[in-house]
């Protein structure tokens, strides 16, 4: 074991960004950290260590990202602050350059993380090193990412979040994510079973598969996304798995049939469109049609008919005509799908889009933007309110909210009732009712 003196008697403060793969590694991050004694600080305590797992997705993140580090080194003056995740991948001067920050971890090294505080704390307070100096022995360029870090994280306490797969070999024109990710890459089926098992001995009843592209699973262990799905389904103590955003090409038939018989595996899914226009596809550089995107969602609905389907769509990309978004809007409008999650375009440094012609104006971004947020909450309402008067089985939980517990079906439709505390943890059939005051969940009650 790591001398537990450099830790002993440490508190750290844990900040995420970003999506749940980031949440997961922090987990992680959290677990080393207190199997070293380091605990958590209270409201109103000083942390010794902060630690900030960063996104770089959009300039909006980046923005979040440097407001957070900013916020974090004034909360807790004198803390040791590490800066990891895509935004510390991608812009390593500019993190560094933050005042307060004292480490810059990439993606490769963030695994690492026990070894370079190890190191380093024992200089507090007086004698660090300069992070302008750490950074540029720690990050490297997306070719130097060839280690999968495993990351198990519980977002509650009935649901984990696995990551089963990193990085990205796609290199779609908007994306930067294969430069902060690296090359796709994964876990062993045997190494990510394991690790369900451990959800099972620690009471979690449902698991999120995870990662960059996780359809791409088992380019480095000759295995296959399908291959993992059989083996987890055979996990004695989990209920349930989601899958969480995968590509529509790599969601194959075989892969859709195995869940629409399977024990575990849930009607939900979560699919990346992008564009509904054949030639902005073309421009995103991404490896399906319309067509083939419309075929693919038949076939879900098809075989499981209450699937719950969320698609993205990212609007206004250079290229992104008035023409070519009409088109986009009445591909969306026309399909069978629960909820859109809409991402406006950022111009991301270094990308093959900045090529592209036709930039569109805020304005008009801002209003391409609502008119798919107010399609999306038509369809998600659509989506609960023929479910109203059904019955569904629900993994319960407590609630933030004072007098309820809240919890989600098969089909992901969020659901609310009286607090039983016996009923946390546990799936229960219930009927489903009307809306609850705020929209957000339907009101259910035990049947």
């Amino acid at each position: 074991m790591t001398e537990a003196s450099v830790f002993e008697g440490k508190k750290a403060v844990y900040f995420t960004l970003g999506c749940k793969l980031n949440f997961a590694e922090t987990s992680s991050i959290g677990r080393l950290l207190k199997q070293m004694g380091v605990g958590i600080v209270r409201p109103g305590e000083h942390a010794d260590i902060c630690v900030v797992n960063t996104c770089s997705v959009t300039e909006m993140a980046d923005h979040k990202c440097r407001q957070a580090i900013h916020k974090l080194v004034k909360q807790h003056p004198g803390a040791f602050v590490v800066v990891t995740g895509c935004y510390a991948q991608l812009k390593p001067d500019q993190v560094a350059a933050i005042d307060g920050v004292d480490l810059v971890l990439g993606a490769e090294q963030k695994g690492d993380i026990l070894r370079y505080l190890e190191e380093r704390l024992p200089l507090l307070p007086k004698e660090r090193v300069a992070a302008d100096a750490v950074h540029e022995m720690q990050t490297g360029t997306a070719k130097d990412i060839r280690t999968f870090v495993p990351s198990c994280s519980c977002g509650e306490r009935t649901r984990y979040f696995l990551k089963v797969q990193d990085g990205c070999d796609y290199y779609c024109t908007y994306c930067t994510i294969p430069y902060a990710r690296g090359r796709s890459r994964n876990g062993t089926i045997e190494s990510l079973v394991n690790q369900a098992r451990q959800v099972v001995a620690e009471g979690g009843r449902e698991i999120v598969l995870t990662g960059v592209n996780i359809g791409d699973f088992g380019k480095t262990t000759g295995e296959s996304f399908l291959d993992l799905v059989k083996a987890l389904d055979h996990v004695d103590g989990i209920s349930r798995y989601r899958i969480s955003s995968i590509e529509p090409n790599l969601l194959t038939d075989e892969i859709l049939e195995y869940c629409a018989a399977s024990r575990a595996f849930m009607p939900h899914f979560h699919i990346p469109l992008q564009s509904g226009s054949d030639e902005m596809l073309k421009l995103m550089h991404r490896r399906y049609t319309t067509d083939f995107f419309a075929r693919k969602l038949a076939r879900i609905k098809k075989i499981m008919p209450n699937a719950f389907i969320g698609v993205d769509v990212i609007v206004c990309m250079r290229g992104e005509t008035s023409t070519l978004f009409e088109e986009t809007y009445q591909f969306l409008r026309a399909l069978d799908i629960s909820q859109l999650h809409v991402f406006s375009y950022s111009e991301r440094p270094g990308t093959a889009a900045l090529r592209i012609d036709h930039v569109v104006s805020p304005e008009e971004k801002h209003q391409r933007s609502q008119r798919l947020l107010e399609l999306s909450n038509e369809k998600w309402e659509r989506f609960y309110h023929y479910y109203i008067g059904t019955e569904a089985e629900v993994l319960l939980e407590k609630s933030k909210t004072a007098g309820v517990m809240h919890g989600f079906t098969t089909n992901y439709i969020r659901v609310e009732l009286p607090v039983e505390e016996c009923l946390d943890n546990q799936i229960v059939r219930v009927r489903l009712g009307d809306f609850n005051p705020d929209r957000s969940a339907l009101c259910a009650t035990r049947v």
